[in-house]
């Protein structure tokens, strides 16, 4: 009996570090193990489900140069990133706008909000030529260090948003003080 139980304890690991060796799957949503981002390859640092009030809106997964456990340590990081949402349900170009626009609002004071409103003002651009997403869309916001932000929606380059300073503003909407949801915040810090 005792010899059964060691064999299949040595299978169920083997299975677990087979699965962690694996692209991540969450609700269906099959994540790469790698990415790369202006010609960096970038790890995936963590994933979770984005909720809102009691509906998944998306997968939300964060890559970066090397796996990092701490808030601080992503914003010291000023190489590429990339946060990619995978939408489980469909979204309007306002709905989209308003939850990112109150995460900004949420982890930044009137004036700092003020000093980004171009680029918010673009970004607001981007998702209204968007109209909607649907289920199974992805949108990927990539930080391209001296370009920006790169804005992908479906695959389509909806354009680059300068400055260093709006990607760690939009980082903070999921990595912030007040994150959009403190689960997927931790999620993406790998926990």
């Amino acid at each position: 009996m005792r010899s059964v139980l060691e064999a299949l304890l040595v299978l169920l690991l083997g299975a677990v570090i087979t699965i962690s060796a694996d692209a991540a799957e969450i609700e269906g949503v099959k994540l790469a193990d790698k990415v790369q981002v202006g010609g960096v390859d970038l790890v995936l640092n963590g994933a979770g489900v984005r909720t809102r009030v009691f509906f998944k809106v998306y997968v939300g997964a964060l890559y970066l140069n090397r796996q990092a456990n701490a808030t601080d340590a992503v914003f010291a990081d000023a190489g590429p990133k990339r946060i990619a949402m995978h939408v489980l349900r469909d979204l309007t170009a306002e709905q989209l706008f308003s939850a990112l626009k109150d995460g900004l609002g949420n982890n930044h004071s009137p004036g700092q909000l003020a000093k980004l409103e171009p680029q918010v003002k673009q970004l607001e651009d981007i998702f209204n030529a968007v109209k909607a997403t649907k289920s199974g869309d992805v949108i990927v916001l990539d930080y391209l260090p001296g370009a920006g932000t790169r804005v992908t929606v479906r695959g389509d380059d909806m354009g680059t948003i300068a400055g260093e300073d709006f990607n760690r503003a939009l980082l903070r909407i999921w990595l912030g003080e007040k994150p959009a949801d403190s689960g997927l915040k931790k999620a993406m810090l790998g926990g």
